[in-house]
């Protein structure tokens, strides 16, 4: 358990917000895919932590960022946080992506929504190690899109919306790379009919793939049952077996 510095709090747009937040400590080792669980201070109708994805890891500065969607009274007062604010979170938690073993594997990142957010940090720690990931983001409409900027510094960046305001309309597996180029292994993250289809594409295709679930996760332990998924072994939970999963043990595809 850390109590973080908020360094600075970026509103990206209406929605969204780009917390990132250091410490006088070296931060732990953090992987891809892994989320924190912070709590949320000031809110009377708040009692649970909030799980949020680890967007990125920035060593030379020591610093986390979190990407936060305000959609509800926890995370719209996360959204009240300003630099010099603390910021209480227990991290780092869960499963990780896997990575590629090496550098010639092609890896298609795919995120819709607040999704996109673990897919950052996976992708810079792709390129660490020499290859070059590839991002397929979606979203409602171009002011959707988030951090653009910051994947294109370490892959390239494929965009659909569903207004066609920005790359190609429609939905993430609609777009044309999944049919002009051939991938080694999909990874996802994003909305649960999102990511379905992204698993039903790679099953048919035969691409191994992961998916990174968004249950709602109050402990992060595996104590509190809130963000229970089925799948071939059985009910488990996704905070403490995941959140990462290879998409052939869900039964999504049954």
């Amino acid at each position: 358990m850390l109590d973080l510095d908020v360094v600075s709090a970026e509103k990206l747009n209406e929605k969204y917000i780009l917390l990132k937040l250091t410490s006088d400590e070296t931060l732990p080792e953090m992987l891809p895919g892994q989320f924190a669980e912070v709590r949320v201070d000031n809110s009377p109708t708040t009692f649970l932590r909030r799980p949020i994805s680890i967007n990125f890891v920035d060593r030379s500065n020591n610093q986390l960022w979190l990407l936060v969607a305000m959609i509800g009274d926890g995370t719209r007062q996360l959204g009240t946080l300003k630099a010099g604010d603390k910021l209480n979170c227990v991290l780092p938690l869960g499963s990780t992506f896997t990575m590629p073993e090496t550098k010639e594997q092609k890896f298609l990142l795919v995120g819709g929504g607040v999704g996109v957010a673990p897919l950052l940090y996976f992708g810079s720690k792709i390129k660490e190690m020499g290859g070059e990931p590839t991002f397929l983001l979606g979203a409602r409409k171009a002011s959707d899109l988030l951090l653009l900027d910051e994947f294109e510094k370490y892959g390239r960046v494929f965009v659909t919306t569903e207004d066609g305001s920005m790359g190609e309309k429609g939905f993430v597996t609609n777009h044309s790379i999944l049919q002009t180029e051939h991938f080694d292994f999909i990874s996802t993250c994003g909305p649960q009919p999102m990511m379905k289809a992204v698993a039903s594409f790679a099953m048919k295709a035969s691409v191994e793939c992961e998916a990174s679930l968004e249950n709602k996760m109050a402990c992060g332990v595996g104590a509190c049952l809130c963000c229970v998924e089925k799948t071939e072994k059985g009910n488990v939970c996704v905070c403490k077996e995941g959140p990462v999963f290879n998409i052939k043990k869900l039964l999504w595809h049954n």
